[in-house]
């Protein structure tokens, strides 16, 4: 047969599906559902309180499907948690675009991070389960990830908005104390009975704190060297 007989014989040929894309579509989209399913129930009862037959019932799939995708409940609860502290990431970047200005700039993200901390999902399974699902570590590596690069762009455009000269160590002293701070007031307001109260007397702390940085800036004072530490003057 001539190659262009061949040729014409393989064009009539019938096209076969692409199962393994098929395959690959239906195992992305059972793995969201566990993860949709899971995090709805995790929101609403906590991780003792939560299941794997309750989350394979809710996502219609066999138990079977949920171990193909995680090695067990810890492991779901693992990507339900990376999935809220990305899109807490996303939504704090959302509130620092296109502020310029580094004052607003900080007063923007403290306020996008206060909306977060004070939403279901991320009171729940990231401040209150976290820690002990996940262990200090593994939590505070997470959190670092998630939330940390953004804090040191903020602190970064704030202490540099003076005519202060600090090396890479001292504003990462200082991107250190303020992470800090800032994870302790997250937890304090996803704890409080009252979220958004809470979250109004951090707003105004941080701010209070934010306005005296300002106000050293524009007066000039320098930042202490840590090389030539402050001495008692008193006799």
């Amino acid at each position: 047969m001539s190659k262009p007989a061949a040729a014409r014989l393989i064009s009539k040929v019938p096209s076969v599906p692409r199962v393994t894309s098929r395959r690959a579509q239906y195992s992305a989209s059972t793995k969201r559902a566990l993860i949709d399913v899971a995090e709805e129930l995790l929101t609403e009862q906590g991780y003792s309180a939560t299941s794997l037959d309750q989350i394979v019932a809710g996502a219609r799939v066999t138990k079977g499907a949920l171990y193909h995708h995680f090695s067990g409940k810890q492991a779901l609860f693992e990507a339900v948690f990376e999935r809220i502290e990305a899109e807490a990431r996303t939504a704090i970047q959302a509130g620092l675009k296109g502020e310029r200005d580094p004052w607003r700039k900080a007063q923007a993200g403290l306020g996008s991070f206060l909306d977060v901390v004070q939403q279901p999902s991320y009171r729940r399974i990231v401040i209150q389960d976290g820690p002990s699902v996940l262990g200090f570590e593994r939590f505070r590596e997470h959190e670092e990830r998630s939330t940390f690069a953004t804090v040191v762009e903020i602190v970064r455009a704030v202490l540099t908005a003076g005519t202060w000269d600090l090396d890479e160590e001292m504003l990462q002293t200082f991107t250190r104390i303020f992470f800090g701070a800032m994870s302790s007031a997250g937890e304090s307001v996803a704890t409080s009975d009252d979220p958004a109260m809470a979250a109004l007397r951090v707003e105004a702390a941080i701010g209070f704190i934010l306005a005296g940085f300002q106000s050293l800036a524009a007066a000039g004072v320098p930042m202490p060297d840590p090389a030539r530490p402050v001495t008692d003057t008193q006799d």
